[in-house]
């Protein structure tokens, strides 16, 4: 009577032991929320930039987070880089699809969710993650931004990816600068030459010798000045134009 006591009480220990460990590797095989789509409160910006893509004629799509938000363009008010953004890439048939406050998973969710439809943009200029910082892990930011342009040439495979390293962010170097660095040492290997994906890190045009911020690009240390926007468009239209054929 013992041993079926013991027995049982063993059986018992393994079948709870065994039913926690496949709650863990369960758990382990959960996607992560850097590639889980959510769609967020934007006021309405997403539903405006699905109607923009449903009437069509966008060559150039820029998609973020408020850094690129800033840019200005339809849907969006004044702010310190849209006299910029008419005079160099209007011109290029241009629009401006950035949310502040997005995460990947919101840029996910809105690529999923028709920002898409409707047009077949020749080059797609791609910076984000940094809001993402303080809730993932490198390796999570990194798959993040991975799914994103995986989800792009889904739903769009001739447009080319101009993927911008995130930028550097806070007045000196320091562990957050690292995470970035760490990040975009991962998302630089997507780079094929340009034939889908071309990388750029811009973060040596922003940084001082001494690695520090200006406030002058900078203001707050994480958006940018007029001045930085002039900067980055210096930087990128010459890539942008070569991606669309226009040597």
């Amino acid at each position: 009577m013992r041993e079926r006591v013991k027995l049982g009480v063993t059986l018992g220990v393994l079948a709870a032991v065994g039913l926690f460990t496949g709650k863990c590797f369960a758990d382990q095989g959960k996607p992560h929320s850097a590639i889980t789509p959510v769609k967020k409160e934007d006021k309405g910006r997403h539903d405006k930039f699905v109607e923009i893509a449903k009437r069509g004629g966008v060559e150039v799509l820029f998609v973020g987070d408020s850094i690129t938000d800033a840019w200005g363009g339809e849907g969006h008010g004044k702010s310190p880089g849209s006299k910029i953004f008419e005079e160099e890439f209007v011109p290029l048939k241009a629009a401006n699809f950035g949310i502040g406050g997005d995460r990947t998973q919101h840029v996910l969710w809105r690529l999923q969710h028709g920002e898409l439809e409707g047009i077949q943009p020749k080059v797609l200029m791609l910076m984000i993650g940094t809001n993402n910082l303080g809730s993932n892990t490198v390796e999570e930011i990194a798959d993040g931004i991975k799914a994103i342009v995986k989800e792009t040439h889904k739903r769009s495979p001739k447009t080319k990816v101009l993927l911008l390293g995130i930028f550097p962010r806070g007045p000196k170097p320091d562990a957050l600068r690292e995470k970035i660095k760490q990040i975009n040492e991962i998302i630089a290997k997507l780079d094929d030459g340009g034939k889908t994906v071309q990388y750029l890190d811009l973060a040596e045009k922003f940084l001082e010798k001494d690695g520090t911020l200006s406030k002058e690009i900078m203001p707050d240390y994480l958006h940018l000045s007029p001045k930085g926007y002039r900067i980055w468009a210096d930087a990128v239209k010459g890539p942008i134009k070569e991606l669309l054929g226009n040597k």
